[in-house]
Parts: structure tokens; sequence; C-alpha cells
């Protein structure tokens, strides 16, 4: 679920907390061991031979969880006192829902959308002293936004770890540019070397005719959902929840929102572009590009390993195309460590190693992250420049446009229930009535969201009672 764009800016108020409370420790080294009134103490470790063993859990594909085997084998390799376990789960809600019922890792892998199930439920140890004792770098090394993006209640909750915004996939024989511009067709800007990083929405449009101008090809699909249809939304100036921090309904019924929907969807809604129920009945929409048969689609860092793996598809990436300005929405993964943990300073010890160049550049290389870490973006085993994507530098770029998400503890419950009305708004044939269905949107929204000024009154105030 995604917030305003201006919630992204606004967390950098939290990294001053963040600031603050490091260089307070910084200066406390040799302070008294009573940390005063209404200071919480750092927990240590029990020294005990039983307090020297330490879980990890992580969730991923079978390669992604490979490895992370890999960095905990490096680390337990450096050390003869603690050893460390790795758990997997499949996915982040399967590791949430572990977590929230008592059976958290001393460390663990999260989704930055959990973190204020975590928070409220006391779930977590924050990790700023402890991972500024060890001399882990929060400034350049890491990237700002997605360390603000894991600080909350003045504290940084868990240590940002991988960062992935989404971006557009292309197939560059179905989309040529070189040759579009020989046609004088819109195309995106190339820089000195030849390098396209940002394109308007009249130019993705262009590259979806040009790719859906022979046979059964198909120029775009984007997802029919709130993260398919948030980034054209903020780009053009318009807003998907009512506010912020707090949302009590969708927005789609705002002003902005619609001029910006009506443009994007004189693009999607276009039969002779997008996929036909026919192409979408036998294949996803992935299935489809990797086959050739779908030009453009949206998508994540993680599609990278299994699209490198498609047989005769060459690919590329650009940044989400621009209506009024940049924007873009993803994931942010963090590393914590568990309120109920027995060996926090092995936990906290393990944290500093995976976040660590060469640990980190280990997972980088399986092409399945966007580093938090700056150094491991920027180098070759993140870029991977003999591979494909040949642009991969457009991650990085992107992350500064994301927006950051609010915390909604009932995002399965608001998809479920909005679902089918950005379905019909995105793929319904016929004509549109776009101030119906967005209104319609919002409304579906609001007993999720706002569940208490929603309810039914058990009586009608407008009928008179009976005498």
């Amino acid at each position: 679920m995604l917030a305003r764009p201006s919630s992204l800016r606004r967390s950098g108020l939290l990294a001053c907390a963040v600031t603050l409370a490091l260089s307070l420790a910084a200066c406390t080294d040799d302070a008294d061991p009573d940390p005063g009134p209404g200071t919480s103490p750092t927990k240590t470790s029990k020294p005990t031979e039983k307090s020297r063993k330490v879980t990890f859990g992580a969730y991923g594909t079978d390669e992604e969880v490979a490895a992370f085997q890999s960095v905990v084998d490096s680390f337990n390799a450096s050390s003869t006192t603690r050893q460390v376990t790795l758990k997997s789960w499949p996915d982040h809600e399967s590791a949430l829902e572990d977590v929230l019922a008592g059976n958290a890792p001393d460390a663990f892998l999260t989704s930055r959308i959990d973190l204020g199930q975590l928070v409220g439920a006391k779930a977590l140890q924050p990790v700023s002293l402890l991972l500024d004792e060890r001399g882990v770098d929060f400034g350049d090394r890491f990237s700002r936004d997605a360390v603000d993006a894991f600080a909350m209640d003045d504290e940084l909750q868990c240590m940002a770890y991988s960062v992935s915004p989404m971006v557009i996939y292309y197939n560059t024989d179905l989309v040529d540019f070189d040759k579009m511009e020989r046609r004088e067709l819109d195309v995106p800007t190339a820089d000195d070397e030849g390098v396209r990083d940002r394109w308007t929405l009249a130019e993705f449009e262009a590259a979806a005719r040009f790719a859906s101008r022979r046979g059964d090809t198909r120029g775009v699909w984007i997802d029919p959902t709130l993260q398919g249809l948030a980034p054209f939304i903020y780009s053009g100036d318009g807003q998907v929840f009512d506010d912020d921090r707090e949302p009590t309904s969708l927005a789609f019924s705002d002003d902005n929102t619609r001029e910006a929907l009506d443009q994007t969807l004189r693009v999607l809604r276009d039969s002779t572009i997008t996929p036909t129920n026919a192409q979408l009945a036998r294949a996803t929409p992935v299935q489809l590009f990797k086959r050739g048969e779908l030009a453009m689609i949206a998508g994540f860092r993680n599609l990278v390993p299994q699209l490198r793996d498609a047989e005769d598809l060459d690919f590329d990436v650009l940044p989400m195309p621009i209506i009024d300005s940049r924007a873009t929405v993803g994931d942010i993964n963090g590393l914590c460590i568990s309120a109920d943990s027995e060996v926090v300073n092995d936990a906290a010890d393990f944290i500093a190693y995976a976040v660590s160049d060469a640990a980190i550049a280990t997972v980088a290389a399986t092409g399945y992250i966007v580093p938090a870490n700056t150094q491991v973006a920027a180098s070759e085993e993140f870029l991977a420049t003999d591979d494909e994507p040949a642009n991969s530098a457009v991650f990085n770029a992107s992350i500064r446009y994301m927006v950051v998400p609010p915390f909604i503890d009932q995002r399965v419950e608001l998809v479920e229930a909005v679902t089918p009305l950005l379905e019909r708004l995105v793929t319904a044939p016929g004509i549109l009535d776009l101030e119906l269905t967005t209104e319609q949107i919002d409304q579906a929204s609001q007993p999720i969201l706002s569940p208490e000024e929603t309810e039914s009154p058990t009586e009608d105030p407008s009928e008179s009672p009976t005498e």
C-alpha cells in the first residue's frame, strides 16, 4: 500500500532523531553504567554457552535463501565463539506471522510494510546504538531514504538491507528506440553515452504502439492494482490515500488523481496495445513478456534472474513514465533484532556483518535485490555491466523518487475490497464512467480504513420512534 509523495521527505525528520541518538551514543562510551531515568539500557548477551547460538530468519526464493546461507556460512567461519543458524520462510507474510506469534529468530529480515505491526507488538529491539557501537556507517554508505524508512518512535528499528523501486522492463527487440527515432516517433532522450534514463507518458505510449504494430504482439501491461496504478497517480500529482500517516479512505475521487488516471487509462484501456483476454487466459503478463509476446511490463528487481534465464529474450529497464513529475513505488527490506532475543549483541554482530560490502555483495550478485549499501549498489556485483539489464543504474536512480507507504494492518482486506473495481477501471470494455468508478473505489476502502466511521447504525435516525 502506498502513501503520498510527501511522506518520503517527511521521513527526514525521523532521520534527525536517529542521528541524535547516534551522536549521544558516541559521547557516552565512558559514562556511568547507570543510564539514568527515562533511558533504556542496551540489552547484553548472557555469557553462557547457549547464548552463543544465534538464529537468523530470511525469506525469498530458493536462490535468495541460498545466498543468505552463504552469508551465514562466512560469518560462522570467522567465529569460534558463536554460530548462526538460518531459518527461512517463503515470503514476508509467513515471516511476519511467525514473529508476531512469538517465534521470532534472534535476527530476521522484514519488509518495511510490516514495521508498524512489529513496533506495535513490541517485537523489536532497536538497532541504532547497537550498530553504531559496531562502526556501521549510516552516512553515505547506505541509502538515506532506505534507512529513514525504518526510523520510528525516535529509533532506528531495523537496519535497511535492500530496496526495490518499480521500473519498466522492456523488450529491446520490440521497442527499438533507434528505429523509432529514425521514423521521427517520440522517444526518450539519450545522454552522451546513449543511456535513456527518463521518459514521458507520451513516449511510453509511442513505444507501446510501435511494439504492437505487427501480429499478436502487444505493447504494454500494467497490473490493475493499487501498486500498479500508484506511480502514475503520484506522477500526475494525485494521491492514493487521503492522509500520509493515518489514511481513512483511498483518494481516487480527488481531482488531481482523476486527471492522472484519465491520462493513464487512455493508454492502459486501449485494446490495440494491451494483451487480449485470450492471451491473459493462457499466460501471465510475465510469461508473455518472456515469450516475446508483450513488449513492456512494470516490475521490481526480483524479476531479473528469471528474465535472464528466458530464451531469446533481450531486455532492459527504464524508470516509470512521467506525467508531471518523477515518481515510483517499491519495497524496502531491513534486518531486525527480536525484542525477546537473549543474544542481542551476537545478533547485532551478525547484522553488522550482513550489511558489510563483502556480505551484501554475495546476495546482490544473485540479481534479486538492490542493495541499500550504496557502495555495493554502485559496484559490478550489482550493476553486472556484461549482463542484462544493461541499465541497472535505473534502479539506484529511482530510489529517491519512491513513495514510502503508510502502515496499514488490513492491507490484504483492502486489496480484496478494491481490486475488482480497479480491474473494472482498467480492463472493462466499453465507455468508462471515471467519476462513478473512482467514487466507488473510495467508498469500498472506507469500511476497512475507518471502520468506526462507517459502521451502520443500529437504528435509522431518519425514522421517527414508534409511539
